[in-house]
């Protein structure tokens, strides 16, 4: 089994395992995996919009739309921090160079799905590629990172409930153990 050393492995190259490796210090050597092409995540066929939250006055009916479409099983913490973090994770993503639409240079909003207001962000109906591709890029830049596609996460590298690593397997089937200091599982709704 070929061993693979690294300071951060992050399983899986759509939306959320990007802008990770995009916010991690540029001195660490990250190593991506995804069990496909980068291009082919769920992330990049998402064609829907990205809410956000437009003022304080909008937090309530946010909350409520949320839960609603939860079915009131949502964690109320994590649908709290969700909310307050998507104005700064909107400005994120346009900082890596996302286009969301605008109309007089002001962001344009649309209602969709469970929400009782307009409050989606969007670019045409390709927002998943929009994003995807603008934090691909911003990835390719840097020199730190290492992606492997067509290499599947298989188990986790464990001990004394600590993980170390993960055990991943390449298109041939090889296996390879990639340890890391940390493990970063972004992979999709589990």
């Amino acid at each position: 089994m070929e061993k693979i050393k690294t300071d951060v492995v992050v399983v899986g190259t759509g939306a959320a395992g990007l802008y990770h490796a995009l916010h991690l210090p540029k001195e660490l050597q990250i190593c991506m995996i995804t069990k496909d092409e980068v291009d082919r995540s769920d992330s990049f066929l998402a064609q829907g919009g990205m809410c956000m939250l437009r003022d304080e006055e909008d937090y309530d009916g946010y909350f409520e739309d949320t839960m609603r479409a939860g079915h009131y099983e949502n964690n109320k913490e994590s649908v709290d921090l969700m909310i307050r973090k998507s104005q700064e994770i909107i400005h994120d993503l346009i900082g890596f160079g996302v286009d969301f639409e605008k109309e007089n240079g002001k962001l344009v909003y649309t209602r969709e799905g469970a929400h009782s207001t307009a409050r989606i962000l969007y670019h045409e109906d390709l927002t998943g590629k929009e994003i995807s591709t603008k934090l691909w890029n911003r990835v390719e830049e840097r020199k730190n990172v290492t992606i492997s596609e067509y290499t599947t996460m298989v188990d986790l590298v464990c001990k004394d409930n600590t993980c170390y690593g993960v055990i991943a397997k390449d298109k041939e089937g090889n296996l390879q153990e990639i340890t890391a200091d940390y493990v970063i599982l972004a992979s999709g709704g589990v």
